[in-house]
């Protein structure tokens, strides 16, 4: 049986300050007793959610990239979260996928929150990022990519879903805490695999409070783990065997429309 043990860090941020961040992040990592393959971390980690990159964005060569690429190597594990990066004078909130072996892989969020005003401040990706581990396949996306249940939909691969995990890194504001729950619920439903979305807690710079609601959804849309207005580094282990069976016993997806995402 194909286990995947994945610990998710609901916590309280900083705002806009990396050096405590990667402090509190590099404490809460070396406790973590239980055997884990990935760590997630919530959206912009290392800042919070601003729409100041100009003073707050780094390189790929920056501290908080080689932060994640010293912490992965040391702790041996995958490491992902979102953080800022500047390139080429365009700013991202990007995914970072960081192996313990240095390499990695990237996402640039695709769905841009203009109510925040993010689509004046950021540049929208327009590529997916589906990695593998041990076999199994994770789709990586970004908060507000949530909304949109197009750019997470299974494109079946010959007779096999395309993906077995969803996880959303997110700072969702806890007054729309509904409207997260319910969507990660769907997206599980809908695409026949694990969720997680995992999430921050607290005031931002802002004064707009995250209640957290880290959830941990299977293949038919059961809660595993839900946890509100707490800090907590959680790991769970999903189990191929059952996403298998509920595929099997209810072949749902094979019945999904033919498209492809650009």
């Amino acid at each position: 049986m194909s286990i995947l043990n994945i610990t998710t860090i609901q916590t309280y941020l900083t705002w806009e300050n990396k050096i405590e961040n990667l402090k509190m992040f590099s404490e809460k990592i070396a406790a973590i007793e239980e055997t884990t393959e990935i760590v997630v971390l919530p959206e912009m980690f290392s800042t919070g959610f601003s729409m100041n990159p100009a003073a707050l964005a780094e390189t790929m060569e920056g501290d908080t990239f080689n932060w994640m690429k010293e912490t992965a190597m040391q702790e041996k594990i995958i490491l992902t979260g979102s953080i800022i990066i500047e390139e080429e004078g365009k700013y991202f909130n990007r995914l970072i996928w960081m192996l313990p072996n240095g390499q990695f892989a990237t996402y640039d969020k695709r769905h841009l929150f203009a109510f925040a005003g993010e689509h004046n401040n950021y540049t929208a990706g327009n590529k997916r990022l589906i990695a593998s581990v041990k076999g199994w396949k994770i789709n990586l996306q970004v908060c507000y990519d949530l909304r949109f249940p197009v750019w997470a939909r299974q494109q079946a691969e010959g007779n096999l879903p395309e993906y077995d995990v969803l996880i959303y890194v997110a700072n969702w504001p806890e007054r729309r805490s509904h409207a997260w729950k319910t969507l990660l619920c769907a997206r599980a439903i809908e695409n026949q695999c694990y969720v997680m979305g995992v999430n921050r807690v607290g005031n931002d710079g802002n004064g707009i409070y995250h209640s957290g609601n880290t959830m941990v959804i299977d293949p038919l849309g059961e809660v595993l783990y839900h946890l509100k207005d707490e800090e907590d580094c959680f790991t769970i282990s999903l189990e191929k065997e059952h996403l298998q069976q509920v595929r099997e016993k209810f072949p749902f997806w094979k019945d999904g429309d033919n498209f492809k995402i650009y």
